[in-house]
């Protein structure tokens, strides 16, 4: 017999659990008996989600008070500040009629964002109250909008707008209701996937088997919990009604001169773009910059949701 074995015979003898000589690991030996520490997370600041922040909340208050971001009026132009390039004075330069043309913008933002908040909310309820229509009744009444759905998703979203704005006529009133209603298929079709998926759940049978009726179910379960990625869509809908507004005024579907409406603001520096470039470039990226932060926090949203 070797001296390790009769070493190991006597840790067997002595103690009465054969393991009971195996030292535990130093990590376990510090927390037997100490308390849990809470865990702390790094906080993940994202810069361009700041940013799309800030450049929204600085459209928004362009929209709200225009008159504490300039002293120009956005409407008389100055006397021999015709094409002025930008300088200290005018920080974007002037027009073809010495208008400001950053307070044009800055005025401009109450048509153009108020416009696509209208219009999104004309294609956020019409097409949602379709969407449950169509999703909670079923049967023929589902196949019938569903159907006329797709009769308008098949038709080209500019198409339709114009239509719309030929029947109804010019005006930012009128090309905001084409755009909402361009946005109501889009909608209905979301919100009726979503209430169809729902309505399949085990806790909505559940509640139907407890005794509740159609629409206490409907209010209480089915509406609460088909709506929370319409949230993400309805926040990407505005970008994309910014930039059908602004291509309705591009062409001269919208707001009427002299109205300073972004897309037409693009429209009238387009003659001068060899001369004065800054009139198209100015609210072109002015435009851009906003729809960029639109669709970034509607991504920021619908990653929260998941």
């Amino acid at each position: 017999m070797t001296i390790l074995d009769t070493a190991e015979r006597h840790r067997n003898i002595d103690s009465p659990n054969p393991l009971d000589w195996i030292s535990p690991a130093p990590a376990a030996e510090a927390t037997i008996g100490a308390p849990a520490k809470a865990r702390s997370y790094p906080i993940r600041i994202q810069p361009g989600l700041v940013l799309a922040y800030i450049i929204l909340a600085i459209a928004l208050l362009w929209a709200v008070a225009p008159g504490l971001f300039t002293s120009y009026d956005p409407v008389q132009g100055l006397p021999g500040q015709q094409l002025k390039a930008p300088s200290a004075l005018h920080f974007l330069g002037t027009d073809a009629l010495g208008r400001d043309l950053y307070t044009r913008l800055v005025y401009g933002a109450v048509h153009s964002l108020s416009g696509a908040i209208a219009a999104v909310a004309i294609g956020l309820f019409v097409g949602t109250a379709l969407g449950v229509v169509a999703g909670s009744v079923g049967g023929w009444i589902d196949e019938v909008i569903m159907r006329l759905v797709d009769v308008l998703l098949s038709i080209p979203v500019l198409l339709l707008s114009l239509s719309i704005i030929i029947l109804l006529g010019f005006g930012t009133v009128n090309a905001a209701i084409a755009v909402g209603f361009t946005s109501i298929a889009s909608f209905a079709r979301l919100v009726r996937s979503e209430v169809v998926s729902v309505r399949r759940s085990e806790y909505v049978e559940a509640a139907f088997g407890s005794g509740g009726t159609f629409f206490k179910v409907l209010w209480r379960h089915v509406l609460p919990n088909s709506l929370t990625s319409v949230i993400a869509f309805t926040a990407l809908q505005v970008g994309s009604a910014i930039l059908q507004l602004s291509t309705l005024g591009f062409l001269g579907y919208g707001a009427p001169p002299p109205t300073p409406e972004w897309g037409l603001l693009i429209a009238e520096g387009r003659n001068y773009i060899a001369t004065a470039w800054w009139l198209t470039a100015a609210p072109g990226i002015v435009v851009v910059l906003v729809v960029l932060s639109v669709n970034r926090v509607s991504q920021a949203i619908g990653r929260a949701q998941q």
